[in-house]
């Protein structure tokens, strides 16, 4: 009997060690695959007719709604998607979220981390899982100058491509007489 229960034992530590190896296999191909691009969803371009006809909601307390275009239509502007206050068209054709894999994600940490240090801790509104974005459209109809996508949390658009699109922008009529 006793010699029964040692062969037993012996199988089942086999088993264990076997099944953490298979875990610790699982847990490092996630982490490899969460760092590449491959589960992103990708970003659709957004047309300026999607953008100009959403309905904006004011962030300073009135309920007032305000046309999309009104914000671009004699001067230009950039845009940073970051709030529900956008209808979802800002957000892109597509709702691109990032769920469970945006833990396992190092840059997503390393931007954490920076902005903890910053002192910014957020105001734990909103969903907290859709990505957003960045937007330089031009006056009348000079269009999108620069469309950006968030491919993770915390991930910006290069200032450098920022400045030239909105150095791209040109003044209307109306703006060269101001």
């Amino acid at each position: 009997m006793v010699c029964v229960c040692a062969v037993f034992l012996q199988d089942l530590e086999g088993v264990c060690v076997g099944l953490w190896s298979a875990g610790v296999c699982v847990v490092v191909v996630y982490v490899l695959l969460a760092n590449t691009d491959l589960f992103l969803t990708k970003p659709d371009r957004t047309s300026l007719d999607r953008l100009a006809s959403a309905k904006l909601r004011s962030t300073a307390g009135d309920e007032a709604n305000v046309k999309a275009v009104s914000l671009w239509e004699r001067t230009g502007a950039v845009i940073m998607v970051i709030s529900w206050l956008f209808q979802m068209c800002f957000y892109g054709v597509k709702r691109r979220t990032m769920r469970s894999l945006g833990f396992a994600r190092f840059g997503v940490w390393r931007n954490l981390l920076q902005v903890w240090r910053r002192g910014y801790h957020g105001n734990r509104k909103g969903e907290g899982f859709v990505l957003g974005g960045l937007y330089v459209i031009g006056p009348e109809n000079q269009g999108i100058l620069l469309e950006h996508h968030e491919k993770e949390f915390g991930n910006k658009a290069a200032l450098s491509a920022v400045r030239t699109a909105v150095s791209r922008i040109q003044k209307t009529e109306e703006t060269r007489d101001n």
